[in-house]
């Protein structure tokens, strides 16, 4: 729940905002993370003190819903002479570590990043004879910020977010987020570490597609080209009502197309409803076998195995000859091998696997046959990760939002996986990775042809090639949302 207020007036747990030249008793008393920031909002708006903020009524530290203690939303006049409209620019206080005193955020030092690293903007285009800002994207924010917390995932730029429904809970087609540098804020060093700032910039489905199929960062610059689909800041118009290619449709076939043909994709993993099974021995036989969303307590990935998902997925953005996946080196303490305790800014082990099978317990084990389930949504990426991915000599993850596991796919190309050509299926726990060659990404893509328009058949539908001994299933997300799963 949170309430509106300027935010010159007084809260219950912090005081107004002051400039870069507050008296320093005062400043003392403000904290010093959030102080800093405020200092960058006060370069960019000297005319505006205190601007309209919506504030978290209950404080995420004191048991409330929402981890931003605040967002400031400030009135940007743009620059009509550069294609940049008048918009409403809004910051969140939350992300970063405001206070020091590990109340929300592990302090670390000065010289990392200050919490999670960063803050969330988002500019929107002022509507004609708006007096005040809309509210609803500080709750947009608020979402994300509760995605990032509960996850422990960060954004970077190029990142997108499928949102599936309107940004504003209208009509418009802006449903889904691209993540880029904000423009003009700058990074900000706290005594706390460093804080960048990403702005959200909302785009339309065909949009996140081509961005998913290509890269974010393309994508990006081509509707920085376009003036009324974001121009050089990105300003989100919620009103826009055509896409960049049918704006421009040479950009599809000149600029993506050709991207995708010369580049593949970046993108090198997702979240996803995802599971897959060992066929190759009985589901009871639990010691060797895996069926992985069956039974209530699963093998949970160990520390170090989530480190190198994590890695795999930060290395997305990068396009290097040699794709590597990163090697798992597991530490020695008193003769004992064991793993780091991961912190919450660099793996993805949740709070409640305190109990981690010790990494080099965990064999490795050869499968013969294996069956995937995908969702909907996460089946449509496959072709994605054959065609973007697997044929320019990379690999691509699925690691699941409903369980603790996750499923690879690598291409010969790719160094430092556990799966090879004699042994295309193979499990590290509940870690799959699947090589597939060149020849069989290709009757791959032949066979899933139809997944490029899902909308078009009937779930559950199935896939088989016997004779490599693979299953792929695409299943509806209640199968997913089962306790079993």
């Amino acid at each position: 729940m949170a309430e509106l207020r300027p935010s010159g007036a007084p809260a219950p747990t912090a005081p107004p905002a002051p400039g870069p030249t507050a008296p320093p008793a005062f400043a003392s008393l403000f904290p010093p993370g959030l102080h800093a920031i405020y200092g960058e909002c006060r370069r960019l708006y000297p005319d505006q003190p205190n601007p309209l903020q919506v504030t978290a009524i209950v404080k995420y530290w004191l048991g409330g819903p929402d981890p931003l203690d605040y967002v400031s939303m400030y009135r940007n006049v743009g620059s009509p002479s550069a294609n940049i409209p008048e918009h409403w620019h809004y910051i969140s206080f939350g992300l970063s570590d405001l206070y020091g005193d590990n109340r929300v955020h592990e302090f670390t030092g000065a010289d990392g990043p200050s919490g999670f690293g960063f803050e969330l903007t988002f500019r929107l285009k002022r509507e004609t004879g708006e007096s005040a800002p809309p509210t609803w994207p500080a709750e947009l924010m608020q979402g994300l910020a509760r995605y990032v917390f509960q996850s422990e995932n960060t954004f970077c730029s190029g990142d997108h977010v499928s949102w599936h429904s309107p940004l504003d809970n209208s009509e418009s087609r802006i449903q889904h987020m691209l993540l880029t540098e904000d423009p003009q804020m700058q990074p900000v060093q706290t005594p706390f570490g460093v804080v960048t700032f990403l702005q959200i910039v909302g785009v339309c489905t065909e949009e996140l597609h081509a961005a998913q199929q290509w890269n974010g960062q393309g994508i990006l610059e081509l509707l920085r080209t376009v003036p009324i689909a974001g121009g050089p800041w990105l300003i989100t118009d919620m009103r826009r009502g055509e896409t960049i290619f049918e704006i421009d449709p040479h950009l599809q076939q000149e600029r993506v197309d050709k991207g995708i043909e010369t580049d593949g994709s970046n993108l090198s993993g997702v979240s996803a409803k995802c599971a897959w099974d060992d066929l190759s021995r009985p589901p009871e036989d639990d010691e060797d076998s895996r069926s992985i969303c069956i039974g209530t307590q699963p093998r949970r990935l160990s520390g170090k195995d989530t480190e190198q998902i994590r890695e795999t997925l930060r290395r997305g953005l990068e396009i290097n000859s040699k794709p590597v996946l990163p090697p798992i080196n597991p530490q020695r303490q008193n003769g004992l091998t064991h793993d780091r305790a991961p912190s919450r800014k660099d793996s993805l082990e949740s709070d409640s696997s305190t109990a981690i099978i010790p990494h080099e317990l965990i064999r490795t084990r050869q499968l013969e046959s294996v069956h995937l389930k995908f969702n909907q949504e996460s089946g449509a990426l496959i072709p994605l990760c054959l065609r973007g991915r697997l044929l320019h000599g990379r690999h691509f993850t699925y690691k699941s939002i409903t369980g603790d596991m996750a499923i690879t796919f690598v291409s010969t190309g790719v160094e430092g996986a556990f799966a090879t050509e004699e042994h295309p299926y193979a499990a590290h726990g509940p870690w799959l990775q699947i090589l597939l060659t060149e020849e069989f990404v290709e009757k791959m893509l032949e066979d899933l042809e139809d997944l490029t328009s899902p909308e078009e058949f009937k779930l559950p539908k199935e896939y088989s090639w016997p004779e490599k001994k693979l299953k792929v299933s695409i299943l509806p997300d209640m199968v997913f949302d089962s306790p079993l799963h």
